[in-house]
């Protein structure tokens, strides 16, 4: 079984994270706020990234490069998994799968990232909600972990504020969807914690609220090796 390295605390040292599929890069805030130095992969440009940025093919850069890293995300496209892209009868690669087996390989400790519908193909997923964290919105993210790490389910707070109907403005005492042709990129921005996004980086992203949330417990699994360690 995989045992993470335990990296040894030093003054302004921190340690590497890879985000996979990272896109306009709500996870990556998140984790650089946890205490990572991030670097971002996606095969196409992601001019809005805001820390170092690759464009490459994710699963063979991983493959490549992933062992270099001390912890990795990966947020494989979520648009096969979608009820709305299901609707418009859209097709999308299912890449769940080899994403996981090409984490797997490195021998890291990882993080899978995914959206409701994809929980069937997701390992004992912990489900993060953003009234957690506070947040003015529900928008639940699924995540799977593995290499030695483990995430225990928080909580979850019941849904007792109203939700704005999908692309709606969104009405004073609602929390907003923000999916789809939404309306107010400026509350979006606000209530996710994304200021550099514009619409179409909010529509699919992290709160970086819930990967700093993870950040945290990866930091402790990798200073300690308390957290999670597989026997």
């Amino acid at each position: 079984m995989t045992h993470p390295t335990v990296i040894r605390r030093v003054h302004g040292y921190r340690p590497r994270l890879l985000d996979l599929f990272c896109c306009q890069g709500g996870a990556a805030k998140g984790y650089a706020d946890a205490g990572f130095d991030v670097t971002g992969v996606d095969i196409a440009p992601q001019p809005r990234y805001p820390y170092r940025f690759v464009q490459s093919e994710a699963i063979a850069f991983v493959l490549e490069h992933g062992a270099e890293f001390d912890f990795i995300h990966a947020s494989p496209p979520c648009q096969h998994d979608s009820d709305c892209q299901r609707i418009r009868g859209n097709a999308h690669p299912d890449l769940i799968a080899p994403t996981r087996a090409a984490l797997e390989a490195t021998g890291r400790p990882w993080v899978i990232e995914n959206v409701r519908g994809a929980v069937p193909k997701l390992r004992e997923p912990v489900m993060l909600c953003g009234p957690m964290f506070a947040l003015a919105t529900y928008r639940h993210r699924y995540f799977e972990t593995g290499g030695g790490f483990h995430l225990p389910q928080p909580g979850h707070p019941a849904h007792l504020v109203p939700q704005a109907k999908m692309g709606r403005p969104v009405p004073e005492g609602h929390y907003g969807q923000f999916v789809g042709n939404f309306s107010g990129v400026s509350l979006a921005r606000s209530v996710l914690g994304v200021a550099w996004m514009n619409r179409d980086g909010i529509r699919e992203c992290i709160p970086p609220a819930y990967t700093q949330h993870i950040g945290h417990a990866a930091l402790e699994l990798l200073f300690t090796g308390r957290l999670g360690v597989a026997a």
